[in-house]
């Protein structure tokens, strides 16, 4: 019987060990000090001003990037000043894709924060296909060969991503995201001239952040028109195959009707989710719909107000409005 014991205990121990060990890439590096700020996003709290758009600031471990640039020229400036947010010692932008609300500040950004520092956000990252033609697009679409060429002429350059990249110990990008999930957030009445031909702009360049730690897989996305699902489906096939311990920024799910949102929660709770922070355009009524059906609490899932704070080691900080 002893025997029997110390064989069973040895068993579990190796079982714990080879669960412990599936969850990260041999070698992966896990992000210890995480803290994102939301810049721009629909809804304002007691500082800053609310926009249809989208930017936050990553500090990652004591580097620090930052995620879309809004839609108005002059929004994330205002924010991030009345904030105490300090941008020009940032290099690296990550626009997730396209659109002008998620774009729209970057020039602006990169002219003002130059005269401070000639290097802040002179490095743009990109997801494979931002850059293809969009006959007939709305503002969002053609508006993208004038900002390129902008920012290209203020010394600023472009690198462009087709599959994940790790551009930092346990800091990833994921590249375009497949879509094996129905998932259909965009507009659908675009097109978008491609390799393949002219198909339907489903924003094939979409692309978020992920970031490895010790709870888990944290992802920011700035719209998730590839899906929710998808993307985090996504992160765990090809970053680390772990539980997503937080998703956070937008998600394009104010649109979706409840059966919809009802299958996307339960495929959040199948990931691990333990924190959602809902921004932009995820949608008000679909947050609070999520945190009712994964049975979470006002703690750790809410709708992010600008100025709002998700702190690796703290408990979510929305705004007092949208809690």
């Amino acid at each position: 019987m002893k025997r029997l014991a110390r064989f069973s205990a040895i068993a579990v121990a190796l079982v714990f060990a080879s669960l412990a060990g599936a969850q990260l890439q041999p070698g992966s590096h896990m992000v210890r000090d995480l803290r994102i700020t939301v810049l721009s996003t629909m809804l304002a709290d007691t500082a800053g001003i609310g926009e249809w758009g989208f930017a936050a600031v990553v500090e990652a471990d004591g580097r620090r990037i930052l995620f879309d640039t809004g839609a108005r020229p002059q929004t994330v400036i205002a924010n991030a000043a009345e904030l105490k947010v300090n941008l020009a010692d940032i290099t690296d932008v990550v626009l997730s894709h396209h659109h002008g609300d998620h774009t729209g500040g970057l020039i602006t950004l990169r002219r003002a924060l130059a005269e401070k520092n000639p290097r802040a956000l002179s490095a743009a990252h990109v997801g494979k296909g931002i850059f293809f033609k969009r006959p007939g697009a709305s503002p969002f679409g053609s508006a993208v060969a004038e900002w390129k060429s902008a920012f290209e002429q203020s010394g600023g350059r472009f690198t462009e991503y087709d599959k994940p990249a790790e551009i930092m110990p346990g800091v990833w990008f994921t590249g375009p995201v497949p879509r094996k999930y129905p998932e259909r957030n965009w507009s659908g009445s675009g097109k978008v001239e491609t390799p393949e031909g002219t198909e339907e702009d489903n924003v094939p360049e979409d692309m978020s952040m992920a970031f490895q730690t010790a709870k888990g897989i944290v992802v920011l996305s700035g719209c998730g028109h590839a899906g929710i699902v998808n993307t985090l489906e996504h992160v765990r096939n090809r970053i680390a195959n772990a539980p997503v311990f937080a998703a956070l920024g937008g998600f394009h799910l104010f649109q979706l009707d409840d059966e919809k949102l009802a299958w996307t929660a339960s495929k959040l709770r199948e990931f691990g989710v333990q924190r959602f922070l809902g921004a932009h355009c995820t949608g008000i009524e679909a947050t609070y719909r999520i945190r009712q059906l994964n049975g979470m609490t006002r703690q750790n899932c809410a709708v992010a107000a600008v100025g709002a704070v998700f702190d690796l080691n703290k408990e979510l900080e929305p705004g007092r409005i949208s809690r």
